[in-house]
């Protein structure tokens, strides 16, 4: 007995740890050899022969992994605890899951059963077991956060754009054996002086194209009567928790003709004015009656969990919202709440035909003259495009040492500010000028009205590519951070598959020459001899 006793005793501490130690557990990262495994050294499955080709192993040789593990490295403050999962793992995990749209179960049994994607996420050979658990992608999303998505944004743009440099560089302009040509060339150079107005002219150069868009958070279409009937909702519950963990008699919240009064309006199909201003009137009056009782709960000593605290004080500032547009018979209210599970969302009045009022995250983003975007803002909050050009031009300068040549931007970012601003710096703003319009056009004017026109559609393209393809259409995610990074995630995502497209052109191009000089060669110098002869 004694035993048996010690056996469950020992058993129950188990269980106790394992249920409330990990909240408190520290997270250590050990950092990978900095050799990573290459293709060669991929313990591939036996009697499958692995494609060097394949899109994710190409893909894997772009990503700089070495630079983003020292970020994500520094992320993890304490030096015991827990091993975390590699940087590799995490990126390539959520670089996965953005471009194939998996849910996270569905994401691990792909990684599971594909070796292609176990090679990408940096796994020494393939496996059949899971390298994680559907529960880790929450932490890896919390890691990848909106900061470390931009770092790593930058970097692969700058080595992108460094490689560029490198392979369109001519090489007769280097001079290893140091010759009176090159010694010449550089004396012509130096003995050429330029007016400050050529080189003014020639500081500028380049494209900056802005523009802002919504990314729309996974939530239910807010309504004034469902919303404030999901707040009683939970208000009731926790009632009923308090009521039930101290012994209390449950007071009278009437819920079953609460929710007989929403289901009235919820199931009408025609719903006039004076039926939805009644139904709000009643919820608004539920509301504030489990509202007294949960304040009366409060001041005999009762305590609200941490998670009932955070949610009483949305409900709250719900309810005044929602009771002020009611005396006042308006709809609009500053930090109007859409989401009591998300409160942070705000609704962004885009003015489109489909959906003139979108809810998600705000933010700008530019593109520079290689097609590559950065986000310029991103917020929650509505805001107005216009306050964010000059910060984008100065972002700009201080990546390329200069102001671009010109601006393509929409009506609402040429105000006179901005106008005057891109003035004084030499940049030309896309758009007609100030005051009455000119009849006439010069052919010149009408060629460069037109191309900005044409240029300044690659940014809705990059919006319609990230929308539809790498997620930015629809943002599941439940936390601000999370949201946050995900969007980040999302342009990063977009710009490397770019990259990985133009690298596949250039390949597929230098074989289609190769193939046309070798092979169709002998075919025209045949048919020229047989015409001469």
């Amino acid at each position: 007995i004694d035993a048996w006793i010690f056996d469950i005793s020992f058993i129950f501490s188990c269980s106790f740890c394992i249920k409330f130690y990990p909240r408190s557990i520290k997270i250590v990262y050990k950092a990978k050899d900095k050799s990573e495994y290459s293709f060669f050294d991929f313990n591939q499955p036996l009697g499958m022969h692995m494609n060097p080709e394949n899109r994710w192993i190409r893909l894997a040789e772009l990503i700089p992994w070495d630079e983003y593990e020292e970020k994500y490295a520094s992320r993890f403050k304490s030096d015991t605890g827990n091993v975390a999962k590699p940087c590799r793992m995490a990126l390539g995990a959520l670089i996965i899951q953005k471009r194939l749209g998996f849910s996270d179960r569905e994401l691990v049994e792909e990684i599971t059963e594909n070796p292609y994607l176990q090679y990408f996420i940096g796994l020494p050979g393939y496996q059949e077991t899971p390298p994680f658990d559907a529960s880790t992608l929450v932490a890896f999303r919390k890691r990848i956060d909106l900061d470390m998505s931009q770092f790593m944004n930058d970097i692969l743009l700058e080595e992108n754009k460094a490689k560029q440099d490198s392979e369109n560089k001519d090489p007769h302009d280097k001079n290893d054996n140091g010759s009176s040509e090159g010694s010449a060339a550089v004396g012509r150079k130096s003995d050429k002086t330029e007016s400050p107005e050529a080189a003014d002219k020639d500081v500028n150069s380049g494209t900056l194209i802005i523009d802002a868009t919504c990314a729309p958070s996974y939530i239910r279409y807010p309504q004034d009567f469902s919303l404030l009937n999901e707040a009683r909702e939970k208000l009731e519950d926790i009632i009923f928790r308090i009521c039930g963990d101290n012994g209390l008699y449950r007071p009278r919240t009437y819920c079953r003709e609460a929710r007989k009064n929403y289901l009235n309006l919820a199931k009408c199909k025609k719903r006039s004015k004076k039926k939805i201003r009644a139904t709000v009137r009643k919820q608004l009056g539920y509301v504030r009656r489990d509202l007294g009782y949960i304040d009366r709960y409060i001041s005999d000593g009762y305590a609200l969990l941490p998670k009932e605290e955070k949610l009483l004080d949305t409900i709250r500032k719900l309810y005044e919202q929602q009771k002020y547009m009611y005396d006042n018979k308006t709809h609009k209210v500053a930090d109007r709440i859409v989401s009591i599970a998300q409160p942070y969302i705000r609704p962004i009045v885009r003015g489109k035909t489909k959906s003139p009022v979108e809810f998600g995250i705000k933010f700008d983003l530019s593109i520079d003259e290689d097609h590559m975007g950065r986000i310029e803002k991103i917020t929650f909050d509505p805001y107005n495009e216009s306050e964010v050009l000059k910060r984008a031009v100065e972002s700009y300068k201080t990546r390329t040492g200069h102001y671009p040549e010109r601006v393509l931007a929409d009506q609402i970012y040429r105000t006179r500010e901005n106008r005057k601003f891109c003035k004084e710096n030499g940049i030309r703003l896309s758009g007609p000028k100030l005051g009455r319009p000119s009849k006439e056009l010069s052919a010149e004017e009408k060629h460069i009205e037109y191309k900005d026109n044409t240029d300044r559609i690659e940014v809705e393209r990059s919006f319609s590519l990230s929308k539809r393809c790498y997620g930015l259409g629809l943002i599941k995610t439940k936390l601000e951070e999370t949201s946050y990074g995900s969007v980040g995630l999302s342009i990063f995502v977009t710009n490397l598959f770019r990259i990985l497209g133009r690298a596949s052109d250039l390949f597929c191009a230098f074989f289609k020459v190769l193939f046309l000089t070798t092979y169709m060669r002998p075919l025209y110098i045949n048919a020229e001899i047989f015409s001469a002869v």
